[in-house]
């Protein structure tokens, strides 16, 4: 996606977030997997499976309140990271597909077999973007688009898996 001239006025003279540059560009790089030249968002996704298998043996309810806070976490660092990066949408922030992910993997027992299903059930979702995430992206402003569609699209993915494990014992 081609940067938008105009869209931000220089990051260093705007008001500055609580949270410092660097934290915002490690968080929402996924620890730096959204600076690979090929794939980032699978990058981003595959970081997401330790954070998914530390969160995974929490209760449901803490397991949801976790993602929760992680989705407002992404919402708002990659809205200062799109200034940082001076980009809409930069493909370097796959924070997104990090909580798209857990939102994944609600629910599902953490199996070899659970994290590839889910793995390849977020991606395919996360590029397809069915309804409403393709809506989401292009409407919402800021970190609400970029976070949004990809927890559309692990909800979709979560109940798709969850589906497959219900009915067909897997």
């Amino acid at each position: 996606m081609a940067q938008v001239k105009g869209l931000y006025p220089p990051y260093p003279s705007e008001k500055r977030c609580f949270l410092s540059e660097k934290f915002i560009k490690v968080v929402a790089t996924g620890f730096g997997s959204g600076l690979v030249p090929f794939a980032p968002g699978t990058a981003g996704t595959v970081v997401a499976i330790p954070i998914y298998l530390i969160f995974s043996p929490l209760s449901w309810p803490l397991y949801l309140l976790s993602a929760l806070a992680l989705t407002f976490l992404a919402i708002y660092v990659s809205q200062e990271a799109e200034k940082i990066f001076r980009k809409k949408d930069a493909s370097q922030i796959v924070i997104d597909e990090i909580a798209g992910f857990l939102w994944t993997m609600f629910l599902v027992t953490p199996s070899v077999l659970h994290v590839m299903l889910g793995f390849i059930f977020f991606r395919v979702f996360d590029i397809v973007k069915p309804f409403p995430a393709r809506l989401f992206q292009n409407r919402l402003p800021g970190g609400y688009g970029i976070v949004l569609d990809d927890v559309v699209a692990g909800i979709y993915a979560n109940l798709l898996l969850l589906i497959l494990v219900k009915f067909w014992g897997i």
